[in-house]
């Protein structure tokens, strides 16, 4: 610092010994009025810049700059999950950066970079002069660049006067204090690792990687010349873009290092006759094994970072989450997996003639819904002929296809008991799809919602071995219409159990019961179970999962039907330390919250068995060989749009969801398409590396809190008057009384919510007289 001010002292005496022997002739008093003149714009300047001080950043401020650490996303078991990073940027010591790039980058930005303090006023000045003469050029350092880059809301981007004066003067100030608080090396080391080079690479190493496929020290000097070029503009110099502009800057800036002595005559003749060689591949940023779970808890986090004085970004705060890496790289290789096997499903099905071609009419509306459609449509063409001409383009509908029957899916898995959430998967490839189908993606259920019309039974009375027809049914909807749900095949017209009617997952059974109970009361327990962000329409088709929910709400509320009827809410932080480990919060453990009746949740839990046992989901025990104690339900939507499959461990809920981002996509196949094939497989292969690792426990139960001994029903129950009649219908000498209507049973939970005004939200129907084929979101089980 000593050294800077008597520099700074040495060469203002210089200066005015130079300006007392220029105005030497002239009169005594005229000389001093000009200099008074003189001196009043530079003291006024010096005024402004004084009061600018304090709003610039402070030693400090520039101090953390240099040693700022992205937060850190860790596992439950100590892993890496993800860093949240200002920018895609990998930091790398001078020393290993080639020095062809650091010559390169002061002979042509600042050659006497290791000569001043911040400020080169011969540059300045120079800078000044040729911008008058209509020849702009640049007066900035290395140092007020790196300003520039390390603190640009702070110093400002204006380039207008007066506002650009205030970001010239804070540059300088902001320059003047990182030369005060690093070293010239950290100077360049700090520059060289923040400034920009498109494609999302920020740094040397990255540009290295993207612009020439090899890290920062490899660099030649071409290829060091090239990079440091694009520093005037990037986008003007873009190499890739603009190889013409991008050499010819590359020769300016070898010609720079010929006249500072960092390069030779000789080598410059051949060099800038060598043709620019790019080999360019675009840096994706590392997300981490849990993408999608990173990019739901960021802006959480950025909230608590804001209300505590801390940076995500630059803080070095490490965040313990509920994710175990073990059971997320499962999850991440069974969706792969599966994912892989759809997708060859897929592009057989929309490969054929009568899939994707021009005369398909789904095909031309998804063409008319393009972005490429609406341009052509921009430039003035007619609709008829810019359809014509997409329609045509091979390439276009190649694309296009690519686009729309990529297979998607998500994967959830969770501790029921304390509501940890254990894996996430949102997509197949987060790169290539960052929507998340955990928790932004609403879909139908299909049969999965089925549970919660067997649960509202249960709560009501019912028991697992009461009987109904399997036959058909018509529901009155008022108006004349009529609801006729049927299965894939013809009823059979024998008595069923409830429980078989689960374990099938027959929706002439659950049409039954969901009228006896109400779709009220089952929007009712679903909502009370976990699925509470979702709307539910309150209509007899709800039964069978016709209002779109996420998975993440079906895992709560399948959660809640191990847990007994508690709620849970679910996990994802556990606590948040600083960078030395200190703890700064631990987030309390969420109290479980009774919404559902524990005996019945208990007889649904266990009736649930059915589905793996002997129903829709055996495949869990014979193709996956799980012998643990598990329950769990199938489902699948109109047309096999969405396949669903949720599987119920005493620690651990998992569920998959596979299907396409645009609904009118299918598999085209009713054999794939059944959530038994498309979404089993992946919590199949899931559940079974985890016990096989012995991650999850295969030998734990579930645990029954109440007697296993089924209650004698209401006398008034409807459902028991049902079973009554039934019964005696088949298996009793003397006949039932002949049923006498009566009020519903009081509800466990309160009385149910009424059904709103009017038809609207109503499912398909028919009316009367007449039996046209159903449709078909009333023919599918699953």
């Amino acid at each position: 610092m000593r050294t800077l001010l008597l520099s700074f002292q040495a060469r203002a005496a210089a200066l005015f010994r130079w300006l007392a022997g220029l105005f030497a002739w002239m009169p005594r008093p005229l000389r001093r009025a000009l200099l008074w003149c003189a001196l009043a714009l530079p003291a006024a300047v010096l005024a402004y810049t004084l009061v600018l001080i304090p709003f610039t950043p402070s030693i400090s401020d520039i101090r953390k700059a240099k040693s700022e650490l992205p937060a850190q996303l860790m596992s439950v078991d100590g892993k890496l999950l993800a860093e949240y990073r200002w920018a895609n940027r990998e930091w790398v010591e001078l020393d290993k950066i080639s020095p062809h790039v650091v010559n390169a980058l002061i002979a042509t930005e600042d050659h006497r970079f290791y000569d001043h303090f911040g400020l080169d006023w011969r540059r300045t000045v120079s800078s000044v002069v040729h911008t008058l003469r209509g020849a702009p050029q640049g007066g900035s350092t290395i140092t007020q660049q790196l300003a520039r880059n390390l603190f640009p809301e702070e110093i400002g981007r204006s380039r207008v006067f007066p506002q650009a004066l205030t970001r010239k003067l804070k540059e300088a100030i902001t320059a003047v204090k990182i030369e005060l608080s690093y070293s010239k090396d950290e100077i360049l080391e700090t520059y060289l690792n923040t400034v920009p080079f498109l494609y999302n690479a920020f740094g040397i190493e990255m540009a290295a990687r993207t612009y020439f496929d090899k890290s920062a020290d490899k660099l030649n000097v071409l290829e060091s010349a090239t990079l440091i070029g694009m520093l005037k503009g990037t986008a003007y110099y873009n190499p890739v873009l603009n190889p013409e502009r991008a050499q010819a800057r590359r020769n300016t800036v070898l010609s720079q290092m010929v006249k500072r002595g960092k390069l030779e005559q000789a080598q410059f003749d051949t060099l800038q006759k060598r043709p620019l060689r790019v080999n360019f591949e675009r840096q994706t940023e590392v997300m981490g094994p849990a993408p999608h779970f990173a990019i739901q808890l960021r802006k959480q986090l950025i909230d608590w970072a804001d209300s505590k004085g801390y940076s995500l970004y630059s803080d070095g705060l490490v965040i313990r989450t509920t994710i175990d890496s073990r059971l997320q790289a499962y999850a991440n290789q069974a969706v792969a997996r599966q994912g892989r096997q759809l997708q060859g499903v897929a592009d057989a099905a929309w490969s054929k003639r009568d899939g994707w071609g021009p005369q398909n009419e789904l095909v031309q509306t998804l063409v008319r819904e393009s972005s490429e459609y609406r341009a052509a449509l921009d430039k003035g063409e007619e609709p008829a002929e810019a359809l014509k001409a997409l329609l045509a383009d091979d390439a276009f509908l190649q694309k296009l296809r690519s686009e729309k029957t990529r297979v998607q899916a998500g994967f959830l898995a969770q501790d029921p008991v304390t509501g940890h959430v254990l894996a996430w998967v949102g997509s197949r490839d987060f790169a290539q799809d960052p929507f998340d189908h955990v928790q932004a993606a609403r879909r139908q259920p299909g049969s999965t919602f089925k549970p919660f019309v067997y649960g509202a039974a249960f709560a009501k009375g019912a028991s697992p071995g009461d009987t109904l027809m399997d036959a058909a049914v018509e529901i009155p909807l008022g108006g004349g219409r009529v609801w006729r749900p049927t299965d894939g095949r013809p009823p059979s017209d024998e008595p069923m159990t409830l429980a078989d009617g689960l374990a099938l997952s027959k929706n002439t059974i659950t049409a039954q019961v969901m009228q006896q109970v109400g779709p009220a009361r089952v929007a009712e327990v679903a909502r009370a179970l976990g699925v509470r962000q979702s709307p539910l329409e309150e209509v007899p088709s709800l039964a069978l999962g016709t209002s779109p929910v996420t998975l993440k709400e079906m895992i709560s509320a399948y959660s809640s039907i191990v847990n007994l009827g508690r709620y849970v809410e679910p996990v994802l932080i556990t606590s948040i330390e600083d960078r030395h480990g200190k703890v700064l919060e631990t987030f309390a453990k969420p109290v479980p919250e009774a919404v559902f009746e524990g005996r019945a949740a208990q007889t649904l839990r266990n009736t649930m068995r059915g589905a793996v046992d002997r129903g829709t989901a055996t495949a869990i025990r014979s193709r996956y060989g799980i012998q643990a104690d598990v329950a769990g339900k199938t489902g699948t939507t109109q047309d096999n749009t969405d396949g669903w499959f949720i599987l119920m461990h005493a620690r651990v809920v998992a569920g998959a969801w596979a299907g396409f981002n645009d609904g009118r996509i299918t598999l085209r196949s009713d054999y794939w398409g059944q959530g038994a094939r498309s979404a089993l497989p992946m919590v199949g292969e899931f559940m079974q590396q985890a016990i096989r690792a012995k991650v999850i426990d295969g030998q734990e139960r579930f645990f029954d809190e109440f007697d296993t001994t089924p209650p004698p029903p209401p006398a008034d129950s409807s459902l028991g008057v049902m079973r009554d009649w039934i019964r005696g219908l088949f298996g009793s000498d003397t006949a039932p009384p002949a049923p006498v209507p009566s009020a519903p049973a009081a509800w466990p939970l309160g009385p149910a919510a009424p059904r709103p005004p009017g038809g609207q939200g109503l499912p398909p129907v028919t009316t009367d007289p007449g039996y046209p084929p159903a449709p078909a979101e009333e023919r599918v089980g699953g």
